[in-house]
């Protein structure tokens, strides 16, 4: 992958990490500030209250998106390192964890009035997926 790829990547994964931090804020009552501000960008413009369950929910989805950054970092830094076709398999798992998130994610938020959620999944799932495919890390080239 080349460094422009590369440092592509790692943006998109302290962008992940930082909303995960936001997600995460949600769950305490002194730091929601920036939690309930995603909620009114997400067609929210009403006060959303905030119970037990959305806290709690916001903590964990926070705590995924944090873990979910600095794993997929980890995972480019190991594919980088292993390099063409031993890379192959870890580029295509990814992809296909992000397909599977991406998919799932965006229809349920869409099947519950979230669609919007669906738009901001586009633009991660494009922002993360174009690298990847940019890069020619998917295919073998030993077959051609």
């Amino acid at each position: 992958m080349t460094h422009f790829w590369n440092s592509w990547t790692m943006c998109w994964c302290g962008t992940l990490g930082l909303f995960g931090i936001i997600l995460a804020g949600g769950a305490l009552p002194a730091t929601d500030g920036l939690a309930q501000l995603y909620f009114h960008l997400m067609n929210h413009p009403e006060e959303i209250d905030f119970t037990p369950h959305l806290r709690v929910s916001l903590a964990v989805l926070g705590g995924v998106c944090v873990g979910w950054s600095m794993t997929l970092f980890a995972t480019f830094q190991a594919a980088n390192a292993l390099s063409g076709t031993a890379a192959i398999p870890t580029w295509r798992l990814l992809s296909a964890g992000l397909v599977s998130w991406y998919v799932l994610d965006s229809v349920l938020s869409i099947a519950t009035g979230f669609w919007l959620n669906a738009v901001v999944n586009t633009i991660f799932f494009v922002a993360l997926l174009s690298p990847i495919v940019s890069a020619g890390v998917l295919r073998d080239r030993t077959q051609h």
